[in-house]
């Protein structure tokens, strides 16, 4: 089934895939979609910065070149597209300097295969393969040390920034030209010897050495173009040049460059605009995916204090670029103006230790959004503008936090609690959990989101660990279009008995707390006739729960089903 046609697909979110999706989008193309087989880009920051589209598991299975366009096969479906840029690498199994036999378990050519967790891990060779190889390590954990052999222009220009960036921000150590000559065994450990007198000799836990194998990947055939990760010429097609070979190719087909992508030059006034309605800053965007992400927030003065499923409001101003360039048709008045949205504080589950977090007393303020690009006539404000944003840079925070959405209602620490959410509806949930472990809560405690894929968790893997130190906790997830995973929604659970069978009370209204957060088709919030609710259709919860005998929780009544209000 053929689901979509584009101007550039790029296969292989690297980056160099990111790279070249960036140029293009420069060029001013408009239909520009990166396919990745995996569940992320390396580095992930740059699908944000650049405003990319990322179709992440996606496998492609073939690429056939039409005369006009080009097809790209998966398993499910197909995509036709102008131009196909593939990523591939000629990486080998070693290094080109001598190494001690005994240090074998300790050198590697690729990240995976060693838990670099809370280790000192050198990264040394060339190409774009050390900087995904370096960004890899680091956010699993380790202390990275690249030495690079090759020139800063051999890298596309996603693979220099990210390492200008870690620099810059004292995250990486990087030895520009400074590659050893030996690594030899000393203590069992491998410890690099250096040529040079401007780097002394260094002991590290691991190894990763990343290094061409002399094959010759790169490529160019009609519409497709294949790209070396590890090739430092232009023939092959290398990271730096590969897209002035493309626009030498086809540049008759392509329109010209759009002026100031992607971050228009900062101006005075706005600067001033900025220092007049910021408050913050923001201290952690991390991407689960390039529509989903949790993002942290450290307001300049007052502290953060809150209780778990509170909202808090940020905010940025009309006058920041959208990612997506859309026209909103705003006025000079109306770009002075800000925008500002409510979002439920979220919360990650465990610290850097892994203990429980108190969420209320975090110095910074977390919040996990979706990206909303524009449909049809509906253009959204702020999220366009915030997909542009990164760590550093400053944002509005709303001085008050609030919401009667809490925990206040559950006093017996013996009671079932079921969470309920929707996508990012699970966000006041973490906190709310969390909350329940830490004071020690002993009753069966159930949390259920449903997403479109799975990929659109962000917290499954805390989730997970949480599971495994709680046998009171079960984290059900329920994809809507996962391939091969059967449809199932919230409602199921409840209708066919699944739930009460998690619960060591079954779904007793009397020893049952259900909180719900998300798509009010999902809720199914009443109107009320005095003390009668009136529900607009049999598809919601909270119908569903009433019909068994639960109390709906709202002003002036404490019940047993409480919901978020303001969404």
């Amino acid at each position: 089934m053929e689901s979509g046609t584009y101007d550039l697909v790029v296969i292989g979110a690297t980056p160099t895939g990111l790279s070249i999706a960036s140029h293009a989008q420069r060029r001013g193309l408009d239909r520009v979609l990166v396919l990745e087989a995996g569940q992320a880009s390396v580095p992930q920051a740059a699908v944000g910065r650049y405003g990319l589209s990322v179709r992440y598991q996606f496998s492609v299975d073939n690429v056939r070149e039409l005369d006009d366009s080009v097809v790209v096969e998966s398993a499910e479906e197909s995509l036709r597209s102008r131009l196909v840029v593939r990523m591939v690498s000629s990486a080998g199994e070693g290094p080109p300097f001598p190494s001690a036999p005994s240090l074998a378990e300790r050198f590697h050519s690729s990240p995976s295969g060693f838990v670099p967790t809370d280790q000192d891990v050198l990264v040394v060779g060339f190409g774009d393969d050390v900087v995904s190889a370096a960004v890899t390590l680091l956010e699993s954990g380790a202390r990275v040390v690249v030495a690079y052999a090759g020139s800063h222009s051999d890298l596309s220009r996603v693979a220099r920034e990210e390492l200008a960036e870690l620099e810059i921000a004292r995250r990486i150590t990087v030895l520009w030209h400074s590659v050893p000559d030996l690594i030899d065994d000393v203590d069992g450990y491998p410890m690099a010897f250096f040529d040079d007198r401007r780097t002394p000799d260094l002991q590290f836990d691991h190894v990763v050495a990343i290094y061409p194998d002399g094959s010759v990947l790169g490529g160019a055939s009609g519409r497709v173009f294949t790209v070396d990760s590890m090739a430092t010429q232009p023939d092959p097609l290398a990271p730096a040049s590969a897209w002035d070979t493309i626009v030498s190719a086809w540049a008759h087909e392509l329109p010209p460059p759009k002026p100031g992508w992607p971050r228009p030059a900062t101006t005075h006034e706005t600067e001033q605009l900025r220092v007049r309605h910021y408050n913050a800053t923001i201290t952690h965007f991390d991407f689960s995916h390039e529509d989903l992400w949790v993002i942290r927030v450290r307001p300049d003065q007052r502290d953060t204090v809150h209780r778990p499923g509170q909202y808090a409001t940020l905010g940025l101003g009309y006058w920041e670029p959208r990612v997506d360039g859309a026209d909103e048709g705003l006025s000079d008045e109306q770009r002075s103006k800000m925008i500002r949205r409510s979002y439920s504080i979220s919360s990650r589950i465990f610290d850097e230790h892994g203990y429980l977090v108190d969420a209320g007393e975090e110095a910074e303020v977390e919040f996990y959004i979706v990206h909303v690009r524009p449909s049809g006539d509906r253009i959204p404000a702020l999220t366009p503008r915030l997909a542009g944003k990164r760590v550093g840079d400053r944002i509005y925070l709303g001085p008050k936090i609030a919401g009667r959405y809490t925990l206040d209602p559950l006093t017996d620490p013996e009671a079932d609690v079921v969470f309920l959410a929707t996508g990012t509806g699970e966000a006041p949930h973490n906190a709310m959990i969390t909350e329940l472990f830490r004071k020690g809560h002993r009753g069966r405690i159930v949390s259920a989101v449903t997403v479109r894929r799975l990929m659109d968790l962000g917290y499954l893997e805390q989730h997970r660990a949480l599971e495994r130190h709680h046998a009171n906790y079960a984290y059900i997830t329920l994809p809507t279009r996962e391939p091969g995973v059967p449809k199932r929604y919230i409602q199921d659970l409840l209708r066919d008995g699944e739930m009460e069978g998690l619960l060591q009370h079954g779904l007793d209204p009397r020893r049952t707390h259900v909180f719900l957060c998300g798509n009010p088709a999902m809720i199914g919030l009443p109107e009320w006739d005095g003390g009668t609710p009136h529900f607009p259709d049999d598809e919601g919860v909270v119908g569903i729960l009433h019909e068994r005998g639960f109390q709906i929780d709202r002003r002036g009544h404490i019940g047993t089903v409480h919901y978020e209000e303001y969404w």
